[in-house]
């Protein structure tokens, strides 16, 4: 892979959920202080994959005109709350503790390499979030987390989800830079390949443990991808 194209980037934009912080292992970990606190049983591996299973499918109600424009707050509160009566602890949780469970996306924990990779960028180029997460969540993740953005942008600025073309357009428009002039930084191959057709430079992470050390993610590389990454510091030396 050529690296000519480095000196013309401006921006790196970055997916958030799984790209910088390890939702799964953040669910689990306050499910099971939940199931200390509550006296119940759940299987928090379990309902930390349904939770997150149910993110595309809730999006796509919005997407295809099903729900109006609703933030992801509400969408992970819709399908906690289908889930909590699936694993029958709906009535053991009050309206408070199902709120507070809720917000356990607002304070995920970062990968280990993310807060140092992103310091090491940030000396060079704006760092901004791109990410489905509306915008009080991204804040308030970014001052839990200790998350060294310039910008915080979200889904919810264009009213539409990725990876639709408009949240990469977005984007470019608000930090006034051409598509090329943005990287794109992500886990996700359908990410990277949404925003490369919006005209953006693309980075591929690895995060091989963000479904768990069970898990087989997809590590391919599609040819699409400018730089392949095998963690935030390893980014950062390819790029500064």
């Amino acid at each position: 892979m050529t690296t000519d194209f480095v000196d013309d980037i401006k921006a790196l934009t970055f997916d958030v959920f799984g790209t910088v912080v390890d939702w799964r292992g953040s669910v689990i970990r306050e499910g099971e202080q939940l199931n200390a606190a509550k006296g119940l049983a759940i299987d928090w591996p379990a309902f930390a994959d349904r939770w997150r299973a149910g993110y595309a499918p809730a999006m796509n109600r919005v997407r295809q005109g099903e729900l109006p424009w609703t933030k992801l707050d509400a969408l992970h509160r819709m399908t906690l709350d289908t889930l909590l009566e699936e694993f029958g602890v709906a009535d053991q949780l009050s309206e408070a503790d199902k709120q507070y469970l809720n917000r356990v996306w607002h304070r995920l924990t970062p990968w280990p390499d993310s807060v140092a990779g992103l310091q090491t960028l940030k000396q060079r180029f704006i760092l901004a979030t791109l990410s489905n997460g509306n915008v009080s969540l991204l804040v308030n993740m970014a001052r839990h987390a200790g998350l060294p953005w310039d910008c915080v942008l979200s889904s919810e600025l264009a009213g539409h989800y990725k990876r639709d073309p408009e949240v990469y357009h977005m984007a470019a428009n608000l930090l006034d830079l051409k598509p090329s002039q943005i990287l794109m930084v992500a886990a996700h191959q359908d990410d990277l390949q949404a925003a490369h057709r919006e005209g953006m430079r693309t980075a591929f992470v690895k995060r091989p443990l963000e479904f768990g050390p069970t898990a087989t993610p997809d590590l391919s590389i599609d040819p699409c991808f400018d730089l392949v990454a095998e963690d935030f510091l390893d980014l950062a030396r390819q790029l500064t």
